[in-house]
């Protein structure tokens, strides 16, 4: 498994989304000049997060857009799977298993299952506010 540049892309604009928007709504604008990512790859980022109904937009000369709920409330899982699908190594495990004619005689389907509940296991427990923690540790390392 390989997550793409649009699901580590979408949870940096979630993060920066969360660190600045204390102030109010954080323009798309700025979240691409601070990550370094293309204003228009951000774009199509926003709409997915924004339909799902992870982030709301605020329309205005002061606009941009601002988390739905508290940090800690969203789960790297929640955000990955929104831009990647399913986190499953092989189509046989995980939320949209496919059906395999040779899964009853299948050695190999405990090692993705494994890898599959490994994986959930570290998304499903780490949250917004969690990352938000960690960057501010980082930040205090290297100001001094």
């Amino acid at each position: 498994m390989k997550i793409s540049t649009k699901g580590r892309y979408a949870l940096r604009l979630m993060l920066d989304l969360a660190m600045y928007s204390e102030g109010g709504p954080v323009c798309l604008k700025d979240v691409a000049r601070r990550q370094q990512i293309s204003d228009k790859y951000l774009e199509q980022i926003i709409a997915t997060l924004n339909k799902a109904g992870y982030v709301r937009s605020v329309r205005g000369a002061q606009g941009g857009y601002l988390l739905k709920k508290d940090p800690a409330e969203y789960t790297v899982g929640m955000i990955l799977r929104l831009t990647e699908g399913d986190l499953a190594p092989v189509g046989c495990v995980g939320a949209e298993k496919e059906e395999c004619v040779r899964k009853e005689g299948c050695v190999t389907i405990r090692i993705w299952q494994q890898i599959n509940d490994a994986v959930n296991q570290v998304v499903d427990n780490i949250t917004l506010a969690d990352m938000l923690e960690w960057q501010a540790e980082l930040s205090d390392q290297y100001s001094i």
